[in-house]
């Protein structure tokens, strides 16, 4: 699994926009800010949409306050699904972005086996700090837990 101090792996992923899909590199999606990424199971789900989308929301000023550039999610779902999540759930404060087939997760072995709920594979919940490409805090859950990758945890080890 990444761990703290390691540099994010290079990957496309697709952020959802106004004008429709775009892909971005990670490397230059990280590069030069300092990022709180987030992700969610699934788009849509329970926690995800209860919990943690609107946490990140309600605290986006805060987390900008303490030094965070940018606010992201990323989920293993398509950016037409992350873009309707985030009009119906977020804000303009969170950045969506898609991780469509699961490669960001899996290189950085942070999948999980969501097929007893007909979901496949997924991407754990999990938050992390991303200052310029390299980790620099990384809060897993436990299987079914919603407290380290919230962003109240968060805030509190900034």
């Amino acid at each position: 699994m990444i761990a703290e101090g390691q540099k994010l792996p290079e990957t496309k992923l697709v952020k959802a926009t106004a004008q429709g899909p775009e892909q971005v590199s990670s490397s230059e999606y990280f590069a030069g800010k300092k990022i709180a990424l987030f992700s969610v199971p699934g788009a849509f789900t329970p926690t995800c949409s209860a919990k943690h989308l609107p946490g990140y929301v309600e605290q986006a000023e805060a987390l900008k306050a303490k030094g965070i550039d940018e606010i992201a999610c990323t989920a293993v779902n398509d950016a037409f699904v992350l873009g309707a999540w985030n009009q119906s759930a977020g804000s303009d404060s969170v950045t969506m972005l898609a991780d469509g087939n699961g490669d960001f997760v899996e290189q950085m072995e942070l999948t999980m086996d969501g097929s007893g709920f007909g979901l496949g594979t997924r991407g754990q919940r999990f938050a992390m700090v991303v200052n310029d490409g390299v980790v620099e805090k990384l809060f897993v859950e436990q299987p079914g837990d919603f407290k380290v990758s919230s962003a109240e945890y968060m805030l509190d080890n900034l």
